[in-house]
């Protein structure tokens, strides 16, 4: 077996497992953030559900640690008093991101399994872990049950030849792994990653690797553990940590042999993680702002990289630099080893540790015309605020930070660029301000189509992130595709009975439920698409809201406007303007049940 089938079987009742097959996991650790904590409480509370064992659930407060937003402070205290009733561990605001947390406490660790509320609980593959992102009904129903369904995905092997040039850093490995397979390639599967240098990956270099699988497309990016990796483990778990490891007749879907030798320095170009260029093609592209931080990149390795770049220099005149560690432990580090005070003597922003950037209203958040290189996992527009956004590693953010443009940490200019207040001000005047407005079921649908010919729509597209407090699902139709580009105004033309078909990878992104819940506010009935990001395929199935794939839908010769026939027990689409049919794929029998039974519960 592959390595993601050997962590299921061994979690499930089966002794072998293969691609495809859906089964029951144990979950070892079932944990929620500050975001979508509230909705986790809410959905026990609403059914009247137990937890299955306190010891193995945990709130991790993550997202919001300043307090900055009172809608994220309500929610951390619906937490707390859950947490104190029903005995339940709450990694509170002073400790960091939530998925380093388990690694650090030993929580995860080689072969074991763990569900969170982030969608970036994949970065556990980095200690050899299964880790997946969820929406609050799964959550709901692993703290009850200890268990979730899964369907085993298939697994590809990408083995990384050659050695890695020199200044080329695990941030500038995934980057160019990411422009490599783009963002649905590796969709849906499993990675493993192997490699003569990989073995001798750090943890910090495997977390900034694994933490961008979602990016991807991919279920998870996996690690085999090292010794020395192991031994953490066990030290912070308290217990020797046995090795679970692929088999060597393991069977793969695909195996990729790639040159690391070839590998460069990139950046992600604004509003795509996976649009990257070398930063040479980038250089002297004036900043705003950087930041240094998020669950990619804010480990102690990345904090002594910056302080080396930072160390008897100054920010550029006119650049802001923010700097989040990743978790207490990171920042207690750089206090200890000085590094804290380099950064302020730079003149960099340094805030408490958490997500930062990632979560609207924290640190590192941009504003409209600013131009902001990142070391965050995302870039889509919207995401870390209203101007652009770059992805580059630690390294090039501080050289750049210091520069006042784009550069590498071997070319920095001795006196730093400055700003030309004239170009400045014609780019701000270029932002467009959007304008933001406010029984038995059947089996085969009717209704008007939307046909949006538009591959990855992520989900801060669907439902932006600073919506993300709003639990009422009635208060959620209004927002639906407000971020879409040509599609702002869908909320207030759609009607109820409409179908909606998109192309590839819909929903990639976040875990957030409501990007499902707001068209069922609106009253749309189904969604098709060449595919689906993993957890809002979850998400989606668990809110019995219909979801269909399809293959090709050319030769319905569709039209938007057209009112098309959706068969989910068949997966056949009519088109009934000419009366042609293709063939999606029909509901599994997970799928109808949980749709005719009205959700998960």
């Amino acid at each position: 077996m592959t390595l993601i089938e050997k962590i299921i079987a061994n979690h499930s009742k089966f002794d072998t497992v293969k691609p495809g097959d859906i089964v029951d996991i144990e979950i070892d650790v079932r944990a929620a953030r500050d975001f979508g904590g509230a909705n986790v409480v809410k959905n026990i509370q609403d059914n009247n559900l137990d937890i299955e064992n306190p010891l193995k659930t945990f709130f991790t407060f993550d997202c919001n640690p300043t307090g900055s937003d009172q809608k994220y402070a309500v929610n951390q205290q619906i937490c707390r008093i859950f947490a104190r009733k029903r005995g339940v561990k709450v990694y509170d605001i002073d400790n960091g991101i939530g998925t380093h947390t388990l690694i650090h406490e030993g929580l995860a660790c080689s072969g074991s399994t763990a569900v969170t509320t982030d969608s970036h609980a994949n970065i556990l593959g980095a200690v050899g872990a299964f880790g997946q992102g969820m929406g609050d009904k799964d959550i709901a129903a692993a703290w009850s049950k200890g268990k979730v369904w899964f369907k085993v995905p298939k697994s590809v092997r990408i083995n990384l030849n050659g050695k890695r040039p020199e200044g080329v850093t695990a941030k500038d490995i995934v980057l160019n792994l990411l422009n490599l397979f783009g963002a649905n390639t590796l969709l849906g599967f499993s990675v493993e990653i192997y490699g003569e240098e990989v073995n001798n990956f750090t943890l910090d270099e495997r977390i900034t690797i694994a933490s961008m699988g979602t990016e991807m497309g991919a279920i998870i990016i996996f690690f085999t553990p090292n010794e020395e990796i192991l031994q953490y483990s066990s030290e912070r778990a308290g217990r020797r940590i046995d090795l679970v490891k692929a088999d060597d007749n393991a069977e793969y879907e695909k195996v990729y042999n790639i040159d690391m030798s070839k590998f460069v320095q990139r950046v992600s170009q604004p509003g795509a993680p996976h649009d990257t260029v070398a930063v040479e093609e980038a250089k002297k592209t004036k900043i705003d702002s950087g930041f240094i931080g998020s669950c990619t990149n804010g480990r102690i390795e990345d904090m002594r990289a910056t302080a080396n770049i930072l160390k008897g220099k100054k920010i550029a005149p006119g650049v802001v630099l923010k700097i989040v560690p990743a978790t207490d432990e990171v920042w207690k580090e750089c206090m200890d080893e000085g590094i804290i005070e380099i950064f302020k003597n730079a003149g960099a922003l340094v805030s408490n540790a958490g997500c930062a950037g990632c979560a609207a209203g924290q640190v590192g958040q941009n504003g409209a015309g600013e131009v902001t290189i990142s070391t965050g996992n995302r870039n889509f527009p919207g995401k870390q605020g209203k101007g652009d956004v770059y992805l580059a590693s630690p390294a090039t953010v501080a050289a750049s930070a210091v520069a006042g443009y784009i550069t590498t940490y071997d070319d920095i200019p001795d006196k730093p660029a400055v700003f030309d207040m004239e170009e400045k001000s014609e780019r701000i005047e270029k932002i467009v301000k959007k304008e933001i407005h406010i029984d038995k079921k059947p089996t085969a649908v009717e209704g008007r189509v939307w046909y949006i010919k538009e591959d990855n729509i992520d989900t801060d597209m669907i439902f932006h992130n600073r919506y993300l407090t709003i639990t009422d699902i009635n208060e959620m139709g209004q927002y639906t595709f407000d971020n879409l580009k040509g599609y702002e105004n869908f909320a207030k033309k759609a009607k109820p009975g409409d179908i909606v078909i998109v192309q590839k990878n819909f929903g990639s992104g976040s875990s957030r439920q409501q990007a499902v819940d707001c068209f069922k506010s609106l009253g749309v009935q189904a969604i098709l698409a060449e595919s689906f990001g993993a957890i809002y395929e979850r998400n989606a199935i668990n809110a019995a809201f219909p979801i269909v794939t399809y293959e090709s839908v050319d030769e319905l010769e569709l039209e938007d406007g057209d009112k098309i026939r959706v068969n989910f027990e068949t997966g056949e689409i009519t088109n009934l303007k000419n009366n042609k049919t293709v063939k999606g794929e029909k509901f599994s029998e997970v799928q109808l049940e949980i749709y005719q039974n009205g959700g998960l519960f």
